[in-house]
């Protein structure tokens, strides 16, 4: 029986390649552990990412349980941004935590960084909430640097989705 060396499941004159769900589900889950970067980094992005996610756990927990109401209060777009954000961020910090999801959860927590950014260097720059944008612009730059050294496992997770 023949095999081609680029592509091992395609059908060939001699035999016929069946692919089930659990092969295509082995073969993302391969192509996502291929895609883990080296050892030093790796320990250093778990590091990383393990500080980022109880960051985020406790600044969810906090617009969860009724902190902070006077923040997007003054933001004016009403309390269920609170829910919003804090969902995202709980979510995020969650995913960090995952491996096969810590690329993506970064790049979503350093997009909910660079909005609250915007947003507490526009709209609340004038109150006592104004000078949080010290705090989100560099968690922005660190969330999107995890995102970019996790964008191997990114791609490797989209090409499993579509799959």
């Amino acid at each position: 029986m023949k095999q081609t060396r680029d592509y091992p499941m395609k059908q060939t004159r001699n035999e016929t390649a069946v692919i089930t769900s659990t092969a295509r589900v082995t073969a993302a889950r391969l192509a996502i552990r291929a895609a883990r970067p080296r050892r030093r980094t790796s320990i250093l992005l778990w590091a990383a990412q393990i500080l980022l996610a109880a960051l985020f756990v406790n600044f969810a927990l906090a617009k969860l349980t009724g902190g902070l109401v006077q923040e997007f209060a003054d933001i004016g777009a009403g309390q269920w941004l609170r829910y919003f954000v804090g969902a995202a961020e709980l979510a995020g910090g969650i995913g960090l935590l995952t491996p096969w999801l810590a690329g993506l959860a970064a790049a979503g927590l350093a997009a909910v960084m660079a909005g609250a950014s915007i947003i507490n260097a526009t709209v609340l720059h004038n109150t006592t909430f104004g000078g949080l944008v010290w705090v989100t612009l560099p968690l922005c730059a660190v969330c999107a640097l995890v995102a970019y050294a996790r964008r191997r496992q990114i791609k490797a997770l989209w090409a499993a989705i579509r799959r």
